[in-house]
């Protein structure tokens, strides 16, 4: 007779539509049950998309028992769908007009450091800024931003947002003991993504940045499918290997038609501190044929110089401290890049409902 394990890795063979992850990683598997000639699957999804309902109930019966004589019952749940016919509709924070997720395929390229420049370069052009650390493995936007250390404010159940350097600040990383290890499955960071944005009691804004975490995963899902995320920024560097996983975080926003604005190529160069010549330690031009093969633009290209990174460990970004300076110019012209293109998308009817409800592709 079938034993659970055996049930368990032959889950782990049943891959989430639109995902590399196997419904057993994502943690969408809740009770398995084996009586007499009867295994019994229970599910709970985070799509309401009855294609994707039907393509894993097909699937997990051909995986399960297929040469056991046995009946295999899969019940799933799903959240309901929601009787609004617009994206506004869905939308959680109707006072916030526009959501911009900056992702990575792959962690070290500067993802943080790129999105904390450019959130204050818009608010430096007077827009109001929000940014969330939705990176809840790694959280180090407080550290950037100069709040580490500074608890926020509750008022029942809500959380009132820190003001840093004139924008609106939120991190998972100021609610858990510094240090701590967040050892969490799938539905749990897609929990404290939902959680996150339903508790948080931002101002009205023009713009909230998401500094998602490395890679095409459980945030990125909980995030797309509960807000009409306006823009996706992809943060590369020049390297060949980054590029590699820089097409799979650009597939991601194709995918959840999420509208690309644009490749922040960061480490584009060296900027030596004693004569200002620049460098191109990294290799030059890499990010174009990326672009290209996407039909999007190159945000900017932004250097390395020492006083970036000491800005990062100080909470002073280097766009604060020294506004005049080459690195804050450069996130100056992606911050005006990505206003054009969040002011194109909205005239153009702004995001449907399906940038928010993953669908089988």
């Amino acid at each position: 007779m079938i034993n659970r394990e055996t049930v368990e890795e032959r889950l782990s063979k049943v891959i989430y539509p639109n995902f590399k992850k196997n419904i057993m990683e994502f943690g969408f598997v809740k009770e398995i049950s084996i009586e007499d000639e009867k295994i019994t699957i229970k599910l709970d999804i985070p799509s309401a998309d009855p294609r994707i309902k039907a393509q894993l109930e097909d699937e997990i019966r051909k995986r399960v028992a297929p040469k056991e004589d046995m009946v295999v019952e899969v019940q799933i749940t799903q959240p309901k769908v929601q009787k609004e016919t617009s994206s506004q509709g869905k939308n959680v924070l109707p006072n916030i007009q526009n959501f911009v997720m900056v992702s990575s395929g792959k962690g070290g390229v500067g993802k943080s450091t790129t999105t904390v420049n450019l959130a204050i370069a818009l608010a430096q052009q007077g827009k109001r800024v929000g940014l969330l650390d939705a990176d809840v493995y790694g959280p180090n936007i407080p550290r950037m931003m100069g709040i580490e250390g500074v608890q926020p404010v509750f008022l029942g159940k809500n959380i009132k947002p820190i003001m840093a350097h004139n924008i609106q600040v939120m991190s998972i990383g100021s609610l858990v003991e510094r240090g701590a290890s967040l050892i969490w499955k799938g539905a749990m960071v897609t929990q404290a993504i939902e959680q996150m944005l339903e508790d948080i009691l931002w101002d009205k804004l023009d713009v909230l940045l998401f500094d998602m975490p490395p890679g095409t995963g459980d945030a990125q899902l909980a995030l797309a499918q509960s807000l009409p995320v306006t823009a996706g920024v992809c943060v590369t560097t020049p390297q060949k290997v980054a590029l590699d996983d820089a097409i799979r975080s650009m597939d991601m926003f194709q995918n959840l038609k999420i509208p690309i604005a644009g490749v922040v190529e960061n480490m584009s160069g060296f900027i030596c501190p004693e004569s200002g010549k620049e460098y191109a330690i990294f290799g030059k031009g890499t990010t174009a044929p990326l672009v290209e093969n996407f039909k999007t633009q190159l945000l900017g290209e932004i250097p390395i110089e020492p006083a970036i990174r000491e800005g990062g460990d100080n909470g002073q970004p280097i766009s604060v401290v020294a506004p005049n300076c080459e690195t804050a110019k450069r996130y100056q012209e992606v911050a005006n890049k990505l206003w054009d293109f969040l002011i194109k998308v909205n005239a153009e009817g702004g995001v449907d409902n399906e940038s928010i409800q993953p669908t089988i592709f």
